[in-house]
């Protein structure tokens, strides 16, 4: 039986009717993760001890006929930038090559105690910085749709498990478009909450008023269980919101008619590709079909998310990776011969070009002299933007963008161009610096066969509204989108050997 489709639902079904067991699960996934994820490089480190164990609880509560949890049996993956205790958590740094965390990150506990078996840590951008995955300090991650393109980034590895279905869902860390652009260029839905939904503890911190937690699925439906079990407040998260949490399934098939959906000229300007353009009018066309009321709209600053973001990000950068001074955890270079050249030698050989890059960067613009000409001024710029946002939902219940200005690039095109690899996030970095929901879901492809995303944003907590527009538009666009529901295969009865 082909485990490419099984979706988190579906998975959980097949447990939960006793058609297949956890166990039985997890040696399928990892037998295709042998087979094929050398070819793709999504993983890091494996943790099949830990995943046996959960598979096991969740066969004993299957045998007993006890209630399951929401996500029981359901084969995930985590970013390695989510402490996990007991096993390696790198961030894709060199500097953490060997560290093992001494404690969970509150979502890998959530998700845990919902059901979900946690196959491994996945593969991304040195400290999450990168657009391209290309930046890991171990080696790239290569686009399932087409090897030799990038899976995008920070999140690479965990859209790509999805997309190559060597896990059924993932979750990743989202600064500035770490969860939907490379959701967009592995063809896959990923869901950046709202700032607050989701606790950071735990979270290897990269621009801690910038990074968001969220769920990548093979569906908007996926995505919703996923964040179900993941959001609430967290008393060790400072910035965890105590705002009621949803059921976010309540509202996901609610018709969408009569919702105005805004589409703002900025994003369908100068730089983007003529395909992305068609695909996600076409998109928009299929809302519109659905009776939807589409609103042109604008949202003027927009032009000054990419250097506002690249001063904020960089600035909070420099001061959470001051920690790692090979003193508290880490590796530590045995050559120095004062404690600041020790401080030196451990940096230079720890850090890669990228994080190197923006720690000087945010240091810069931190400095004295340049704080008020660059990091406060970025700072008030942040606020039009987020201004921006709020004055278009008093006019719209939704926003609908391109998520990327292109379909997934080659490896080693940007490379050499820093400028233009910031570009590709183009279209994210806004709803991190407004602090807003947004999705990505499939909305087609390429001539070349290459995914493209479509990109939905939402109020402030309105994370149902963002789920309910964006399965809307994935049913309407069914038949432009490999993956259908339809597809999803059902187990024979009593089959307990998957694959």
């Amino acid at each position: 039986m082909n485990i490419d489709l099984l979706t988190v639902d579906s998975a959980r079904t097949a447990v939960l009717e006793k058609q297949t067991t956890a166990t039985a699960l997890v040696d399928a996934f990892y037998q295709k993760i042998d087979a094929e994820d050398a070819a793709i490089g999504a993983y890091l480190t494996l943790c099949k001890e830990r995943a046996y164990r959960q598979a096991a609880r969740v066969d004993a509560l299957a045998d007993k006929g006890d209630a399951l949890p929401p996500l029981a049996g359901v084969p995930i993956a985590v970013k390695d930038v989510f402490a996990t205790k007991d096993v390696r958590t790198t961030a894709g740094s060199k500097i953490l090559a060997n560290f093992v965390s001494p404690y969970d990150a509150t979502v890998v506990t959530r998700l845990e105690e919902a059901g979900a078996i946690i196959l491994g840590k996945t593969n991304c951008d040195e400290f999450a910085m990168g657009s391209s995955n290309e930046n890991s300090g171990f080696y790239p991650v290569h686009n399932p749709r087409d090897h030799a393109r990038v899976p995008g980034g920070s999140s690479g590895g965990s859209a790509a498990v999805v997309a190559a279905g060597t896990a059924v869902a993932s979750i990743g860390s989202d600064t500035g478009g770490s969860i939907r652009q490379p959701a967009a260029f592995c063809g896959v839905v990923g869901l950046k909450p709202t700032y607050g939904r989701v606790s950071r503890y735990g979270l290897i911190a990269f621009a801690s008023s910038l990074d968001h937690v969220g769920p990548f699925g093979k569906s908007v439906k996926d995505a919703a269980l996923m964040l179900q079990s993941m959001a609430g407040r967290e008393p060790l998260d400072s910035t965890s919101a105590d705002v009621p949490v949803p059921n976010y399934l309540d509202q996901i098939e609610q018709p969408v008619r009569g919702l105005r959906i805004g589409v703002p000229e900025e994003y369908f300007g100068e730089g983007l590709d003529p395909e992305v353009r068609s695909a996600v009018e076409a998109g928009i066309q299929e809302l519109a079909k659905a009776g939807c009321e589409i609103v042109p709209i604008s949202l003027p600053n927009t032009k000054y998310a990419i250097p506002t973001y690249y001063v904020v990000a960089t600035a909070e950068a420099s001061s959470n990776l001051a920690r790692y001074d090979g003193v508290r955890y880490g590796v530590r270079a045995t050559d120095g011969k004062t404690l600041a050249e020790m401080y030196r030698r451990t940096r230079d050989a720890g850090f890669g070009a990228e994080v190197k890059r923006r720690i000087m960067l945010g240091t810069y613009v931190l400095s004295a002299g340049y704080y008020d000409a660059y990091y406060l001024k970025a700072q008030r710029v942040r606020r039009l933007l987020a201004n921006d946002f709020h004055q278009a939902f008093a006019r719209v219940d939704a926003i609908v963008t391109p998520t990327a200005p292109t379909p997934a690039f080659k490896l080693g095109e940007k490379t050499d161009d820093p400028l233009a690899m910031y570009l590709a996030d183009i279209f994210t970095v806004t709803a991190n610096l407004a602090g807003i929901p947004g999705i990505s879901i499939p909305c087609g492809t390429s001539k070349e066969g290459l995914p493209i995303g479509m990109q939905i944003f939402g109020k402030h907590f309105d994370e149902p509204m963002v789920l309910r527009v964006g399965h809307a538009a994935e049913h309407a666009l069914a038949g432009t989108v490999a993956g259908k529901e339809q597809q999803i295969p059902r187990f024979a009865p009593n089959d307990k050997s998957i694959g």
